[in-house]
């Protein structure tokens, strides 16, 4: 008995009861009561005896892995996670497919997770591929700092610069404080991305519509976040580097000093603090190997360097510092950016902070322009810099005019 049919049921039976009630005819009134009570036995027993043959299937024993078998137990969660049954990844591969409600137990589980619209919580499996390649296959993702905290809470940055003195027999130095006078904090802003319904439709099994699920997320989503490290506007979404106003060492290079070794040493590698001289130079592949790739100092030396192996492309590097090639929607190229544009940033990205607990969750997206269903894939999260002090912006200069 499902609980629709038990509601339907006692709901009949309770309009008869109210039916003898009302017409003084006791004896029916006990009879339908008796009813009521039997069939309220009846479905909790059914209730009980389903949730057990539940904590059966998912109790079976985990076959361990590698890992397990050296000492490292995995968390027990894992054998009990409802996300991660067989049925649950049929359900969500229905629910996503074919439109196909989830079912009652599933829906319980999920309701604290959606607003507004059905939704259902990406299976476990699907989640962490998702994770696991944003992790891989994104390079400035895989740089940055990952936090999970919670959002509006002020976390304070120390200040801890302490000075020594000299001191004689009849003098001390003063006590000196530390402070935590700057603070960062953290917002809950929605990143979304919708998957057409015509896409997936035709898909039958679980493995085909994750083989198509998760690329489609993945692309999305990284794309957004790794423009967002560097261009979010910090309004309804992440506080890119480039419009963060806390970075103040900004550079404006003129076309003869950047291409010259003479005019980067001077503007640029001069501004680099030593402390933060473990950061990166990040920039279009345009500007690279247009600029920087080939350029020599004033002894005919190379300067920006290109190493390569056997099975990667190469590894790039300009005045002993790693250069990351971005694309160009991330970082524009020197050629086609306007004057007073960034084309060139110096940064250690573990100065950059991404705070989410990477919990994604889908919902149905009608579009009735084009009388279509899509996917909405929402992840929240929020992202800024906490340390912009290690941070060099690059612009590109207007040429110097001739008389």
């Amino acid at each position: 008995m499902t609980k629709e049919q038990y509601l339907a049921k006692r709901g009949s039976l309770m309009n008869s009861a109210k039916a003898a009630l009302d017409s003084g005819n006791i004896e029916e009134f006990n009879k339908v009561k008796s009813q009521v009570t039997n069939l309220d036995t009846e479905f909790e027993a059914a209730a009980a005896a389903q949730a057990n043959y539940e904590a059966l299937q998912n109790s079976a024993p985990k076959i361990p892995s590698i890992s397990s078998l050296d000492g490292q137990h995995e968390s027990s969660h894992a054998a009990t996670d409802v996300f991660d049954t067989e049925e649950y990844r049929n359900a969500f591969m229905n629910f996503a497919c074919h439109n196909a409600t989830m079912p009652e137990r599933f829906r319980n589980t999920v309701a604290t997770t959606t607003t507004g619209d059905v939704g259902a919580v990406i299976p476990t499996t699907t989640l962490h591929e998702i994770v696991t390649e944003l992790k891989s296959r994104g390079t400035i993702f895989n740089s940055v700092r990952k936090m999970n905290v919670q959002g509006g809470v002020q976390i304070p940055i120390l200040d801890l610069k302490p000075t020594a003195h000299w001191i004689t027999e009849a003098a001390t130095s003063d006590d000196q404080k530390t402070s935590a006078k700057q603070t960062v904090s953290f917002s809950y802003y929605g990143l979304e991305c919708k998957i057409a319904q015509t896409l997936l439709t035709s898909v039958t099994t679980f493995a085909e519509f994750q083989s198509l699920f998760v690329p489609l997320a993945v692309e999305a989503i990284i794309t957004a976040l790794e423009v967002g490290v560097f261009n979010g506007t910090g309004s309804g979404q992440m506080l890119g580097i480039v419009k963060d106003s806390s970075v103040k060492n900004v550079v404006t290079m003129s076309p003869d000093d950047f291409a010259s070794w003479a005019g980067w040493k001077k503007n640029v590698f001069a501004k680099i603090k030593l402390s933060y001289n473990t950061g990166s130079f990040y920039m279009a592949k345009g500007t690279f190997d247009g600029y920087i790739d080939g350029m020599v100092d004033k002894n005919g030396q190379p300067i920006g360097r290109v190493n390569y192996g056997i099975d990667s492309d190469g590894t790039q590097r300009f005045g002993g510092k790693s250069v990351v090639l971005v694309e160009d929607d991330i970082i524009p190229p020197y050629d086609t950016a306007v004057d007073g544009t960034v084309v060139a940033v110096f940064v250690d990205l573990k100065n950059y902070a991404i705070n989410s607990n990477m919990q994604m969750t889908t919902v149905h997206w009608t579009d009735h322009d084009n009388n279509t269903i899509k996917d909405k894939v929402i992840i929240v999260c929020d992202g800024k810099l906490i340390d912009p002090n290690g941070v060099v912006l690059i612009k590109k200069g207007a040429a110097a005019s001739k008389a």
